[in-house]
Order: C-alpha cells, then sequence, then structure tokens
C-alpha cells in the first residue's frame, strides 16, 4: 500500500551512462508531503542526474521512483500536470513580455494559475508588459519560478534558483518558497549556498559520488558533527596543521584542516581554547589566527566530504 503522506519516494536508485559511468548508485530517499527537502552534493556528486529522474526528464537505469504515489512509467501525463520546474538556467523568449510569457506557460496545463495572480505574487506586475529581455538578472529569476508556479504544481522542483542573485532578490525567493509551502506544497531545492539550506529546508539529504552520505534536519546534521562550536586557528611551527596533534586536546570532537587553518569541532569553548593556547605555548609557536563561531552546515558538509559545496 503506497504512503500518501510522501510526495516523493525512491528507492535503490541507479543511472549508469554507457555501461560505464555510475552517476547514482542505489539511491534511497523519501521526501515527505509539504517539507521543503534540500539536495546537496559537490559537483559531479549525482544531484543533476537525479533531479532530473525524479522530475520525469531521464529513464532511470534500475530502481523505483513514486512521484505522488504514481510511477513515471504509468502516469507520465498526470504527473506533468502536477509538478512545476525551475531549472538552473531557464531561456526564455526574449522579445515576448512577462504576460506573454506566463501566458504561453499557463496554456500547456489543463487547471493553471491566473498568470496575473502569479505576477503579483512575484512582485511582477508592474513588469507585465516589459520584454524578457529588458528585465533585470533577478527578474529574470523570479520569471522564471513564475513559470513553474502558473502550472498550480503540488511539487515545486528548483535548481540552484538564487544562483548570481543580489541578497536582495534571494530573500525575496525565500519568502516565494515559504509562500508555496503555506499552501500545501512540497519543495525540492538544490542550492549551492548553504545559508539558503539551512534558512530553508525542513531536511537535507547530502550525497557524494552517487550515494547518501547523511540526511536529516539541518540541526541534526550539525549535531552529529560532534559539536556546536567551531574553533578555526592558524600558528607557526612544524605538525602545527596535522589534526592528530589536537584531537586529544579537551572538548575537542573532530579535527580537519583546511585553506592552512586547523578547524576543531568543539562542545565547550571555555575547556578547549585555554587548553588550545597552552598547548600552542608548550610547543613554543605563535598564534597567528583564531576565531571562534557556531557550527554551519557548511562544516558538516566539508566534513563529509572534504570539500566546500561551492568548489568545482
Amino acid at each position: 500500500m503506497l504512503n500518501m503522506d510522501l510526495a516523493i519516494r525512491c528507492r535503490d536508485l541507479r543511472k549508469t551512462y554507457d555501461g560505464k559511468v555510475e552517476a547514482v548508485r542505489g539511491l534511497d530517499l523519501e521526501i515527505l508531503a509539504g517539507e521543503c527537502f534540500g539536495l546537496l552534493g559537490p559537483n559531479g556528486a549525482g544531484k543533476t542526474t537525479t533531479i532530473e529522474i525524479l522530475e520525469g526528464l531521464l529513464p532511470a537505469t534500475s530502481g523505483e521512483v513514486e512521484v505522488l504515489g504514481k510511477s513515471w512509467k504509468t502516469a507520465a501525463a498526470e504527473l506533468r500536470e502536477v509538478l512545476g520546474i525551475s531549472l538552473q538556467e531557464t531561456r526564455l523568449t526574449e522579445k515576448l513580455t512577462v504576460r506573454e510569457t506566463l501566458a504561453l506557460f499557463a496554456s500547456f496545463y489543463r487547471h493553471p494559475r491566473s498568470p496575473g495572480e502569479v505576477m503579483a505574487e512575484m512582485e511582477l506586475s508592474e513588469k507585465a508588459d516589459t520584454w524578457v529581455g529588458k528585465l533585470s538578472g533577478g527578474q529574470k529569476q523570479r520569471l522564471a519560478v513564475a513559470t513553474a508556479l502558473v502550472a498550480d504544481p503540488k511539487i515545486l522542483f528548483l535548481d540552484e534558483p538564487t544562483t548570481g542573485l543580489d541578497p536582495q532578490s534571494r530573500r525575496q525567493l525565500w519568502e516565494i518558497v515559504r509562500q508555496f509551502q503555506r499552501r500545501g506544497g512540497t519543495v525540492l531545492l538544490t542550492t549551492h549556498y548553504m545559508d539558503e539550506a539551512e534558512r530553508l529546508c525542513d531536511r537535507i539529504a547530502i550525497i557524494d559520488h552517487g550515494v547518501l552520505i547523511a540526511a536529516g534536519t539541518p540541526a541534526d546534521l550539525i549535531e552529529r558533527l560532534g559539536g556546536h562550536h567551531m574553533v578555526e586557528f592558524s600558528a607557526t611551527g612544524e605538525g602545527v596543521q596535522a589534526p592528530a596533534t589536537w584531537s586529544s586536546l579537551p572538548g575537542v570532537e573532530a579535527v580537519h584542516e583546511a585553506d592552512g587553518k586547523v578547524l576543531l569541532s568543539v562542545r565547550e569553548l571555555h575547556q578547549t581554547v585555554p587548553a588550545l593556547l597552552a598547548a600552542l605555548d608548550q610547543r613554543r609557536s605563535d598564534l597567528l589566527h583564531l576565531t571562534t563561531r557556531n557550527a554551519t552546515l557548511e562544516d558538516v558538509f566539508v566534513h563529509l566530504t572534504g570539500r566546500h559545496l561551492r568548489e568545482d
């Protein structure tokens, strides 16, 4: 019996290109109805392939995919009516107006929303009669999302929707996502901004080399890192950057090196920092840099993959 509380479910999802390259290797995901779910991973991790399979744009080599309890193999036309997709790069006809563009996309669906209503929601009403080619980058990105929302979808796929946008435009799109959720919609989001994932996503899955390596709420993932705080420092002397040098300090849960600095994941700053300074003094090392901050999803990502999310 199918669980109708699940918006998307995949089991042992696999995709192999040319019989050699395994882009997705046995991925299991469950996305609940009404949540914003983030799919994160380094470049080449298999995110785009996974998303395109879930969207029905790409066939899987093997495995099961259910969207709203239905299969792409038997209900493709029905599913396309209830999905809204905003690709990373949406190329729209520049000589159509905003109003004409949304009317065109609305014509693809049997029960679309009013283009005027969507323009108002996306704060594009004043640009209704402006050619697409005359819009700013943020306005074009909002229009791209509007073409997905005009379908009145139950699930919204957003592939890096705020890449290249200024901070104000990013926050406008964040609010649009929240409004869609408040109406009961489900969002599947990919992003290269960890703060965006941390703010918007109810749950997150991190994939690398085509497999799931961690999943949970942002708070759960940070907790699993082993600490609530990060101590970042650099100092003179041999062996300073070796993780083993600092793993025995009181309160240290995890150690790794990045960009020539040492990062300590700790639970109790008041224990770790004095012990660190004493250890540096004993080694006769000069402290060059020291900062403390709360742990973030970016720290989790680096800890799990060894890379920052925005690295090529």
